[in-house]
């Protein structure tokens, strides 16, 4: 017998070579004396990470389709269709790690039910967090309205507002249900035969609702078990608050509203759909503009309230009249004042999160020099105190700060200002393996480490361990625990009440120098997540953005003149207007997390030689990427300045 394992990947290299690494550990016994042959695909959709290039050097019994364009997961998916032979097909996800014994309880239960078209497991996520998509009901016009709309939150347990999600049957309770994550989506060869291949005319989430449903159309029946279990890091990329996927869902369900409904039904189920798009858009609107405006417009009462009352005392004590100042003064120039000061705060990143204080001093203080010059250039007429705006704009930075020390005080998410304390990890493995990983760890510059033994581990010891020691941090070495026995420990602490809240759980896999968890992967190459976004932090992107728009502008006036010394002349004006128009940036990346450069890092060395390897391209981007900083920017045009 055989099962045809599908795996689409798209820049996932590091999450595919754990899913592949579990799948290739699978047992393959099934209950009948049998042996389960595996058949594993990997369609990869023109990923830029080197998922390909590992998947055939790594895993050269994985039949390996490398595609030059990313054609969606439907049609990705259906590739593989065409060409495995297994009894049954599995589609799963890169980003999930099977326990060993899935696929063959998967199989034995196609075995004993004969009715069984497709099936999946319960998935839980990096967290051990159960996930309720693991089950879901059919997404009649009320069930889509309930979620899309939140009330499914309030009555998550409700047959009727839970419905989507099937909230009324027990989460470890074995049921047939109506349709099947594309995560984790187990189809017999009967089925598939009589149900076709997956509708290319989806975009995203809703090839799976339409696959499923077909699966019951055609006579057979699909089941959820709980017994067999699976790791799901659940799309990582995919933020479901987002707008995009409002929409993104909305378009799914449209498309299957056409193909399944008719009539009123249909009707009724884009009306609703609509109350729901527009109810959850302006609530993440709203939500949006509290928060962008929330701090700044407390600066600025907080701060024009102080000037005011500094000027009413100045006025009062100094002048001996009260209206000394005239009425444009406290209505105009004062706001203006304090708005050119905040301005110079948000320049340097003063209203970023996590929160800087010195970020708002230097922002303030550059705000203040510009002033203070300013002031100098005005006619004496219009110079109405230097040391009332000098008192201004101490008071307004002293507001900012204590506004600022307020929210920390409070626990205001994002605005901590307490000292970082040393972070901990904890290593659950064997002695040799847990030293490589404490190296690697400790060699990516995180300290305090404790090693502790996988044998006689339950999750009592686990969770004493974590609480004692306050982990930041768990370290699972798969060479030593079992896909079983890491999710046992991180259900269990997930459902621990005394838990400390703050843990992370995290997988080495065997013989690998990377450490992978739900929110960031961490390998010996220091590929951090949280690294990679020094160049897309907010104050960065500001940066660069206003650095691009300058520079074009004075490439641009500089063109009468600088375009005779060009090597190629019927460039420069285009690629000024480019970047100018956003379209473009004077350095980047390949279009890897900035946009298109019209210069990459590597530029720099080609005043000293004309050929660069791509292994040293591919890490020149990454220290670029890590290591941001305006000045490289600079070099690099300053040494293509006949380039443009």
């Amino acid at each position: 017998m055989r099962l045809s394992v599908i795996i689409v990947s798209y820049n996932v290299k590091y999450f595919l070579d754990q899913c592949l690494e579990s799948v290739f550990h699978s047992d393959v016994h099934l209950e009948n004396g049998e042996d389960l042959e595996l058949e594993v695909y990997v369609v990869d959709n023109a990923s830029v990470d080197g998922s390909a290039q590992m998947v055939s050097e790594r895993y050269g019994q994985v039949h390996l389709i490398a595609n030059s364009d990313n054609t969606g997961f439907a049609s990705a998916n259906n590739q593989a269709l065409r060409l495995c032979t297994g009894d049954w097909a599995l589609l799963l996800n890169p980003d999930t790690i099977v326990e060993r014994d899935t696929f063959v309880s998967c199989v034995d239960f196609f075995l004993e039910h004969p009715d069984c078209g497709g099936l999946t497991v319960k998935m839980i996520n990096g967290e051990g967090k159960y996930l309720k998509e693991s089950k879901r009901g059919f997404p009649t016009a009320a069930a889509a309205f309930y979620k899309m709309s939140g009330l499914i939150r309030l009555f998550p347990h409700s047959r009727r507002f839970a419905a989507y999600y099937m909230g009324h049957l027990p989460d470890d309770e074995t049921n047939a249900i109506d349709i099947l994550p594309g995560a984790y989506l187990m189809i017999s060869r009967k089925a598939l035969e009589k149900v076709g291949l997956l509708d290319e005319s989806y975009f995203m989430y809703g090839e799976d609702i339409d696959f499923s449903w077909r699966i019951k159309l055609a006579g057979f029946e699909n089941y959820y078990m709980p017994s067999a279990r699976i790791i799901h890091y659940k799309g990582e990329s995919t933020k479901h608050s987002s707008m995009n996927y409002v929409y993104t869902f909305y378009n799914a369900m449209s498309i299957f509203v056409k193909h399944y409904f008719t009539g009123r039904h249909a009707r009724l189920f884009n009306i609703l759909l609509h109350l729901a798009i527009w109810l959850r858009a302006s609530m993440a609107w709203l939500r949006r503009v509290v928060q962008a405006i929330a701090l700044p417009l407390a600066d600025f009462v907080v701060a024009y309230a102080g000037f005011v009352g500094i000027k009413y005392l100045w006025s009062t004590y100094w002048a001996a009249n009260v209206n000394y100042y005239p009425p444009e003064y406290t209505w105009f120039i004062i706001p203006c004042y304090i708005l050119l000061l905040m301005f110079g705060s948000w320049l340097y990143g003063g209203y970023e999160r996590p929160v800087k204080l010195w970020r708002v001093v230097k922002g303030m203080a550059v705000g203040c020099l510009v002033l203070l010059l300013f002031y100098s250039l005005l006619d004496e007429s219009r110079r109405y105190s230097r040391a009332l705006l000098l008192m201004g704009c101490a008071w307004t930075l002293l507001s900012s700060i204590s506004l600022r020390v307020l929210l920390s005080w409070i626990r205001v998410p994002g605005f901590d200002l307490r000292p970082m304390r040393q972070q901990t990890c904890i290593i659950v493995g064997g002695d040799s393996e847990s030293q490589r990983v404490r190296q690697l760890y400790e060699s990516l510059g995180n300290a305090r480490t404790i090693m502790l033994p996988h044998e006689g581990l339950d999750c009592r010891k686990l969770s004493d361990t974590v609480n004692y020691y306050k982990a930041d941090e768990v370290i699972f070495c798969s060479k030593d625990l079992s896909t079983s026995d890491i999710i046992d420990l991180i259900s269990h602490q997930a459902q621990m009440p005394t838990r400390h809240t703050q843990t992370e759980f995290k997988i080495v896999p065997t013989d690998s120098d990377f450490i992978i968890g739900s929110n960031s992967i961490t390998s010996a190459e220091d590929l951090y997540v949280e690294e990679l976004r020094t160049i897309a932090t907010p104050l960065n992107r500001r940066n660069k953005r206003i650095f691009d728009v300058l520079c074009s502008l004075l490439l641009m006036v500089l063109s009468p003149v600088l375009i005779w010394f060009q090597k190629r002349r019927s460039q420069y004006l285009p690629h000024c207007w480019q970047v100018l128009t956003g379209r473009k940036t004077w350095v980047g990346t390949d279009g890897v997390v900035t946009r298109k450069g019209v210069f990459g890092p590597e530029d720099n060395l080609r005043h000293r030689t004309k050929a660069i390897r791509p292994e040293l391209k591919e890490r020149l981007h990454l220290r670029y990427m890590r290591n941001y900083k305006l000045t490289t920017d600079i070099q690099i045009i300053m040494n293509n300045l006949r380039n443009i």
